[in-house]
């Protein structure tokens, strides 16, 4: 049985909920986004698998499993880019998870790139990520499921036409994976009103009677949700809740050489689209990074910082030297900047870490070989108090 509500369909291309995307989206061109959805970024790509997959696909899949797998991990002979770097196992799993009437849950500390896999995942698997619920304390069940267009509500009444449909109405509507970010963000009573939905597969609109007071779930419908484990024990889910998800653990990476270059690539691209003629250095990055690993894991005298130093959080300040260094001086950064830039990011949670980090930069960084480290620890003044 399929949905009597009628809902909006989103193209292929990200859909209602991405104005501006491409021209086929009634946009004004990719090159005005800051950041446009993965269905766009790599719609060649994904329009290339299409083309060439004649593997079985799960009901209501766009790609087959193994397209799903090639799309997100990449494929060097067919010239697909590699967009999660992380375990390929971990990639499977998830799309092994979603094939099924099982939930995908990702946990993992902030800046492990939970949300940019959710947000391939369903670019690959439903050709949109525009269905997106961002969890929060104010996020209400309206927001979830449907609300009202009231002015309608009042002159007619409740019918399909006065229903606004919400992202997980839609999904299951259409058939398409629904994300839902930061889901031990909402609270309990929120979280609660998916327990039905990832059950029973159904929607009931009370207010509509006869058979369009119900939207069943089409095939290809399920619900990807993130969690940071730094948010464990503001609002835990329920038992109930946690049984109907299947639950992977995204890592931070742990190899030096990948995360550099996936640090390099990231911020290069970023300074491109700020308008930042020079790539990033090399040799400055290796003293990023480094600065970010040590950091991260107290290896050195237990100087592990409360915050978060993420392999996001690098690419954002390998950013910030950048820009700073282009616009400023036009030339590119160096490992002064890189001290000027830090501040913002190790003082988030606690006084502490910035103590921590120049502890780190006076008596740890000379003792590294090459000249960009002692430029590091030379440039320890610049370090905001």
């Amino acid at each position: 049985m399929t949905a009597t509500v009628e809902v909006e369909e989103t193209g292929e291309a990200g859909g209602t909920g991405r104005a501006g995307a491409t021209g086929e989206a009634g946009g004004t061109g990719e090159a005005l986004l800051q950041r446009p959805p993965a269905e766009v970024r790599h719609a060649g790509e994904l329009a290339a698998l299409r083309a060439a997959d004649d593997d079985p696909r799960p009901p209501g899949w766009q790609l087959s499993l193994r397209a799903a797998r090639r799309f997100i991990v990449g494929d060097e002979e067919a010239g697909i880019s590699r967009k999660f770097v992380g375990n390929v196992s971990l990639v499977e799993r998830a799309l092994v998870t979603l094939a099924t009437n099982r939930g995908l849950m990702l946990v993992g500390e902030p800046g492990t790139a939970k949300s940019l896999l959710s947000e391939l995942i369903a670019a690959a698997v439903s050709g949109s990520s525009a269905l997106t619920v961002q969890g929060g304390a104010a996020t209400t069940e309206d927001q979830i499921k449907y609300s009202w267009n009231y002015a309608l509500l009042v002159s007619e009444g409740p019918s399909a036409r006065s229903l606004v449909p919400a992202p997980m109405l839609r999904g299951m509507a259409e058939g398409r994976i629904v994300r839902f970010e930061e889901i031990t963000r909402c609270p309990l009573e929120v979280q609660d009103c998916l327990l039905s939905l990832l059950s029973d597969r159904v929607i009931t609109i009370p207010e509509l009677d006869g058979p369009g007071g119900l939207v069943f779930a089409r095939q290809g419908f399920n619900v990807v949700a993130t969690a940071n484990t730094r948010d464990r024990g503001v609002n835990e889910m329920s038992a109930a809740l946690k049984r109907r998800f299947n639950f992977e653990t995204v890592l931070p990476i742990a190899d030096f050489a990948t995360e550099l270059r996936l640090v390099e690539d990231e911020a290069a691209a970023l300074l491109r689209q700020s308008g930042v003629e020079p790539p990033p250095r090399r040799d400055v990055l290796e003293v990023l990074v480094g600065t970010f690993r040590e950091l991260r894991g107290g290896t050195v005298r237990g100087e592990r910082m409360s915050t978060v130093m993420s392999t996001a959080e690098a690419v954002s300040v390998a950013h910030a030297v950048g820009v700073r260094a282009w616009f400023l001086r036009g030339e590119p950064g160096g490992a002064a900047d890189v001290v000027a830039c830090l501040a913002g990011t190790a003082a988030k949670d606690s006084p502490e870490d910035l103590a921590r980090l120049r502890r780190f930069l006076e008596q740890e960084a000379p003792r590294r070989p090459g000249p960009q480290w002692q430029a590091l620890h030379e440039a320890r003044h610049l370090l905001a108090d």
